[in-house]
């Protein structure tokens, strides 16, 4: 098969799985450059498949030597389509951590549903006997109910009133105006329920009662704040009441941790092109603007190298003790600088389809984007014949 991008709206719906190896590749050859360190032996990552997720998996397996089970919801090939990049991922890592006698299992399936926790939770018991880093980093639209079986899904809207705000269509390079109605009251409760800590607990509850957490316990969450200029839609809007709760979450599982001397954290972390992010209105124009500037200062951070800096500063290094005033790691605090939201701010009211390309980093936006999955790679020939079925090692052939 000859696969090459076919992208809808912010989703693209192919993945090339030489184009994953060696964004995967490439990741982890970072890792391994900035050393080994002392830290956690017996990770689990939920939602392990893609971004920031992903990341963590690698530099727990290549900086900290730790051996790692994650679980993520991915499609494997068929005869009419790719796999989803997030198993192609999957497959690039645990090939070549277990090429260097790294311990790395997967579990593929729904991480609400109690089978899973159970599937995972007997994984842990016969091969680690137990963890003592638990990452949850799940980013889904929708959520059936492990009690209830009721199917909530997620929006991404203004809450108390309409907002009409800048948004650009990053594929067709066009800057438009952008009107959403304010979320329901329902679809508030909804958001909460998909995007915020219900499940995190329910994960950390379910560990702790199959006696399968450590002594000195560490869980993660990750979150974002963002500027101003973001906030009807991000902070202020259904994901951030969502994320309101994951760091009520986070305060509730301080508490039950404690016995173990243990921690849960919320590290809010920077604006990247992810599937997530894509889909946000704003968002996308917000962050060319941001990879522009901060390109330009040379501070700019891809996921594993927020990853990289979060682990080795803050949860196993010399900041673990450093919070802003909800307790949180603040892993975007480049992102956050003055000068560079001033010079965002600068720009916004400027910008616009003519001069996007100038302005912004619109480029390495969809370049960003493509690299997602697979695609616009340097050194992969996208004109070859490539086999889309790709063998996961500890799940098999898809």
């Amino acid at each position: 098969m000859i696969i090459q991008p076919k992208i809808r709206g912010f989703i693209c719906t192919t993945a090339h799985p030489v184009g994953c190896a060696k964004v995967v590749d490439a990741q982890i050859k970072y890792v391994k450059a900035k050393g080994h360190f002392e830290g956690p032996k017996n990770v689990l990552i939920i939602g392990a498949s893609t971004g920031y997720g992903l990341a963590s998996r690698i530099v727990a397996t290549f900086g900290y030597g730790a051996k790692t089970i994650g679980v993520f919801y991915e499609k494997g090939a068929d005869d009419k389509r790719t796999a989803s990049a997030g198993w192609y991922n999957t497959a690039a890592f645990e090939e070549q951590a277990l090429r260097e006698n790294y311990y790395a299992k997967s579990i593929n399936g729904d991480a609400f549903s109690h089978q899973i926790k159970q599937q995972t939770a007997d994984l842990i018991r016969r091969d680690l006997g137990k963890v003592d880093l638990i990452v949850y980093s799940l980013a889904s639209p929708r959520r059936v109910h492990p009690d209830t079986e009721q199917v909530f899904s997620s929006v991404l809207k203004p809450i108390g009133k309409t907002f009409v705000g800048k948004t650009v269509d990053p594929m067709r390079g066009e800057v438009k105006e952008i009107t959403l109605e304010p979320a329901s009251s329902d679809e508030i409760a909804q958001t909460v329920a998909v995007m915020g800590g219900e499940d995190w607990e329910m994960w950390v509850d379910f560990l702790a009662k199959e006696n399968l957490l450590a002594e000195g316990v560490k869980t993660l969450a990750y979150d974002y704040v963002g500027p101003e200029l973001t906030y009807p839609i991000y902070k202020e809007g259904t994901i951030g009441k969502a994320k309101e709760h994951l760091l009520q979450t986070a305060a509730k599982l301080q508490a039950k941790l404690n016995p173990y001397h243990g921690q849960a954290l919320v590290s809010v972390n920077k604006a990247l092109v992810t599937q997530a992010s894509s889909a946000i209105p704003v968002v996308p124009l917000y962050i060319s603007l941001l990879y522009k500037i901060m390109k330009e200062k040379g501070t700019h951070e891809g996921c594993i190298e927020q990853i990289n800096r979060l682990f080795k500063n803050y949860v196993y290094g010399d900041l673990g003790a450093v919070r802003d005033q909800d307790g949180r790691a603040r892993v975007d605090d480049l992102e956050m600088e003055r000068d560079v939201q001033q010079k965002i701010m600068g720009l916004w009211g400027d910008v616009n389809t003519e001069n996007l390309g100038e302005l912004t980093d619109i480029e390495g936006y969809r370049d960003e984007f493509h690299r997602l999955f697979g695609f616009g790679v340097s050194g992969v020939d996208y004109s070859a014949e490539v086999d889309p079925v790709v063998k996961i090692e500890s799940i098999g052939v898809g």
